[in-house]
């Protein structure tokens, strides 16, 4: 068995923090998992000093989560352990930003195409394209982008009035 590089060493206020996240059970599961693996592999005197494998079993993970979970403690901390970093750029950059929102809405309040009784988001999401608005977009796309707005050309109703309360009987 490989000898553990990086020891865990949990001061007095880690651990109470570590043992109210498991004893809530109000935190995310994976929060809960690396909170008790940190737990487990604590060397400090009133630790556990388990060993991987051993806190794999325990805790239902592989015996790699539980090395690298250590290792992250030891460069990162202890917040970078339990808490997800946020990404800097999101995974899919946005197909629409405020001017391109503004000009799909516009269109969105426009007249119709001749023999049309109103904008689909299809013809919408088409004749955006069409216009160079964006360079490619889907119909679902578009409907999210409607959706924020308070009133919409496209619905039957658009929420320029309120619907009469029906009666109680």
């Amino acid at each position: 068995m490989r000898q553990q590089e990086q020891v865990v060493k949990l001061s007095g206020k880690e651990r109470t923090l570590l043992q109210g996240i498991i004893r809530s059970g109000k935190s995310a599961a994976q929060k809960q998992t690396r909170a008790r693996i940190l737990l487990h592999a604590d060397k400090s005197k009133d630790g556990s000093k388990w060993s991987d494998a051993r806190i794999a079993q325990a805790v239902g993970c592989c015996h790699a989560l539980c090395g690298r979970i250590r290792r992250q403690y030891a460069q990162e901390g202890l917040e970078a352990v339990l808490n997800r970093s946020q990404r800097d750029k999101p995974a899919v950059e946005k197909i629409f930003d405020g001017e391109k929102e503004a000009k799909l809405i516009a269109l969105a309040c426009s007249p119709p195409p001749p023999g049309q009784a109103g904008w689909t988001l299809r013809m919408l999401a088409n004749k955006a394209v069409e216009l160079k608005i964006v360079d490619q977009t889907s119909h679902s796309t578009v409907g999210l982008v409607l959706k924020k707005t308070n009133s919409s050309r496209i619905l039957k109703s658009n929420g320029l009035s309120r619907r009469k309360p029906t009666p109680r009987l």
